[in-house]
């Protein structure tokens, strides 16, 4: 047996799966693609997450569209953050040539262009469907984290929030969350101290800023109505999963809303999905590009979370992919978590370079074909080393891969295009409306004015009541009994999930 036949007989063997698979690519054998050593990652285990690395210009962006397109044509449907605005040609044909010819059969595949069905979405000001949540789904836990605030600070925010939950009080903006934190040290002091206990000023005065922070950075447009359901990423189309392209091109500067975000996406999706066990095919995948943005601006705690939604959410039929530079830039406790590796080409420029692309070459399977450290950095664009779980979670022989070309365009939609996807989107009426309904703030500015009104007219020329009697009046018209009494319609969307989301998340607030 020749070394070609070996070395596709040790592919096939690692890649015999019983269910269907994706095929990412054929083997590279001594620099030459091998036609018949295709490279297939079994559906079934595609829930286990996933890392797609290398260096700028390698084609790691173009690899992630494949995945996505052959999860679509599979009727997965997926979730893309996409932060260098390369992925809304997923919505158009590619264009064939020679070469992508040539390069599909080498592979073993047909190259057939077409665009895929994809939704277009935003947390700013992108063109889109508006993603939004409010601060009562966040929960005191989520936001105590992306503030990043001790423990001190913690129980503040874990008081207000049970303090408007007594008082029918929806924490539905940032606003919201300012106008409470200025109540609870200025008009409702007496009332907080009296059930609660004493608040300190300058934990509430730190909160303030941290969320002025939060804010300058464009928080105030996530947080929000109406609500953004999560089984809206679920949606098919004539068959094909639908992709939804998430444009963050305007967040890069500002990572701690990409994190709040990130992180508001998976703990919904986790609480919201029901249990699947183990499927066919994964119920939906999730694409994090730009993922070092995500891990090199969180806090230890915030790490924390991420690594327990990681673990738990496969459970749920969801698969999460990250996309970055280097492994490096992903923490060990999560990069131990993912099943399909694929890595581009890296670069060593320097000896800080070189030492990282020894550090990665550990993280992969030994080859009896490469020497993965050397491959690591003699690949070209479009080429990646790939290993995954077959569906005994058994990884898969790690093989120099050529990947196949997206079968959609391979460059960004024009505005044009971008307008009709929008304007054919099912879900822009649903959401992109603005939607400001009385909540906390104002429940406490009526109420404010109320008691202002009521002084004013205290203090006019009259019959006055009696001490004993005024008395009294005051103390059974607290402004906390009165704020108590007040009802008004529970707050829209998925509020109902909200203890749940607290007890569950809560368990990992802290470290032991």
């Amino acid at each position: 047996m020749s070394k070609t036949e070996e070395f596709i007989t040790h592919l096939a063997e690692g890649q015999k799966y019983k269910k269907d698979s994706i095929i990412l690519g054929t083997g590279v054998l001594d620099g030459v693609p091998v036609n018949g050593a295709q490279i297939k990652v079994a559906l079934k285990t595609m829930n286990r997450h996933g890392l797609i690395a290398g260096a700028t210009g390698t084609g790691k962006t173009k690899t992630l569209q494949v995945i996505a397109e052959q999860l679509a044509l599979k009727g997965v449907p997926s979730v893309l953050m996409d932060l260098k605005g390369d992925l809304s040609g997923l919505a158009q044909p590619g264009t064939a040539n020679d070469f992508i010819k040539n390069r599909s059969e080498v592979i073993g595949v047909d190259y057939e262009p077409m665009g895929l069905p994809i939704e277009l979405m935003s947390i700013s000001d992108e063109k889109g469907v508006r993603l939004k949540a409010t601060v009562s789904e966040f929960g005191p836990v989520l936001i105590a984290q992306i503030l990043e605030l001790n423990d001190t600070q913690q129980g503040v925010i874990s008081l207000i929030f049970r303090y408007c939950d007594v008082n029918h009080l929806p924490l539905l903006d940032l606003k919201d969350l300012k106008r409470v934190l200025q109540f609870i040290t200025n008009e409702g002091k007496e009332a907080i101290q009296k059930e609660y206990g004493q608040v300190s000023s300058a934990s509430v005065n730190t909160i303030m800023r941290k969320i002025i922070e939060l804010e300058q950075q464009g928080a105030e447009r996530f947080f929000g109505e109406k609500s953004f359901e999560v089984e809206d990423f679920l949606r098919k189309k004539d068959g094909k999963g639908v992709i939804s392209v998430i444009r963050l091109t305007d967040i890069q500067s500002r990572p701690k809303l990409f994190s709040t975000f990130m992180l508001s996406l998976l703990s919904e999706i986790y609480e919201t999905f029901p249990e699947q066990g183990d499927a066919d095919q994964p119920k939906l995948c999730l694409f994090i590009d730009e993922a070092h943005l995500v891990f090199s601006n969180a806090s230890n705690d915030l790490l924390e979370k991420i690594e327990a939604i990681v673990k738990l959410i496969r459970s749920k039929g969801v698969g999460v992919y990250f996309c970055t530079q280097t492994p490096t830039d992903v923490p060990d406790s999560i990069l131990g978590q993912l099943g399909l590796k694929v890595q581009h080409a890296l670069r060593a420029f320097t000896a800080k370079d070189r030492k990282a692309i020894t550090k990665t070459a550990e993280n992969y399977p030994d080859s009896p074909y490469y020497e993965t450290s050397e491959v690591l950095t003699a690949m070209g664009i479009g080429e990646a080393l790939i290993t995954a779980l077959n569906e005994k979670g058994i990884p898969t022989p790690l093989a120099h891969t050529l990947v196949r070309a997206p079968i959609t365009r391979m460059d960004i939609l024009n505005e044009e295009e971008i307008d009709a996807v929008v304007e054919n989107s099912g879900l822009i009426y649903k959401y992109n409306q603005d939607i400001d309904r009385e909540s906390a703030f104002e429940l406490l500015e009526k109420k404010m004015n109320e008691l202002e009104e009521a002084q004013k007219k205290a203090e006019l020329p009259g019959p006055k009541p009696s001490t004993r009697t005024t008395k009294r009046t005051v103390e059974e018209a607290s402004l906390f009994e009165e704020l108590s009494k007040n009802t008004m319609v529970r707050q829209l969307g998925r509020t109902i999930f909200r203890e749940l989301t607290r007890g569950i998340l809560g368990s990992f607030s802290r470290k032991r």
